[in-house]
């Protein structure tokens, strides 16, 4: 009522100012009547579009906080959905290796056992440099072969570590004491391994020298000549002395030099 009766006292005063040239009291009063309860409706008709206008504004900033957040949960499972498919073909890949290390797993075991009884040939036909070291070395190999606790690769990785042992020996010279066994005869001496092409040996006490002849498969005693070749070469495998030409006999097909 407040506002109405300000609204018509201001209807009022206007129609008062313009007294001098109205007549009817009764119509003004019902005229004033009309045009306040006229003001009051437009009033009212202006909050309620004004609240709507503000619901509306709320309702749209909220429409558009739900759908960035729509949008971001939607990136988000195609994200994820990614993921569970890049899973799913690692799972898929993992299990078809699974039945592929079960089939090489077949394969490899005889594979390994064959490498293992070669390079047991190989060593029984060589020179017999480091008998003890290498077959310890083979035996070894064997008994990993039969153990559980020792992965495939492992045992593949030794094996082939063995052969490479057994290559780098082809590549270099060496010097080491050890027994020397020929026949019933026993005794300590110095060896001289030249790549695995010849086996020296000479006595402690410098007074005798000899070679395997590999044809044979026995220890040659040599002249009194290399002696001092030999104990030159033992030097040098040591690096006593700087490497230098020695005059050794060598093992060659069919003779020996």
């Amino acid at each position: 009522m407040h506002l109405k009766q300000t609204i018509k006292r201001g209807w009022q005063l206007s129609i008062f100012l313009a007294l001098p040239f109205l007549a009817n009291a009764g119509a003004l009063d019902e005229a004033i009547d009309t045009q306040v309860n006229t003001d009051i409706a437009a009033q009212k008709s202006q909050e309620k579009i004004d609240n709507l206008s503000d619901e509306t504004t709320d309702m749209l900033a909220e429409y558009r906080d739900v759908l960035r957040q729509t949008q971001s949960l939607k990136s988000y499972n195609d994200q994820l959905q990614s993921l569970v498919n890049s899973q799913k073909e690692e799972m898929a890949s993992i299990a078809e290796q699974l039945n592929n290390i079960e089939t090489t797993q077949h394969d490899i075991v005889p594979l390994m056992l064959k490498m293992i009884d070669v390079l047991q040939q190989f060593v029984s036909l060589d020179v017999p440099f480091l008998k003890q070291e290498r077959q310890t070395r083979l035996e070894a190999l064997t008994a990993m072969m039969g153990r559980a606790d020792v992965s495939l690769a492992e045992k593949y990785r030794r094996i082939m570590e063995a052969y490479q042992v057994e290559t780098e020996y082809g590549r270099t010279i060496e010097a080491y004491q050890a027994d020397l066994e020929d026949g019933e005869t026993k005794k300590t001496v110095d060896f001289l391994r030249i790549g695995r092409v010849s086996l020296y040996y000479i006595t402690l006490d410098g007074k005798e020298a000899g070679m395997w002849d590999n044809d044979k498969k026995q220890w040659v005693v040599l002249s009194d000549d290399y002696i001092q070749s030999i104990t030159d070469g033992l030097k040098v495998a040591k690096k006593q002395l700087p490497p230098d030409l020695m005059v050794l006999p060598v093992n060659t097909v069919g003779e020996k030099q």
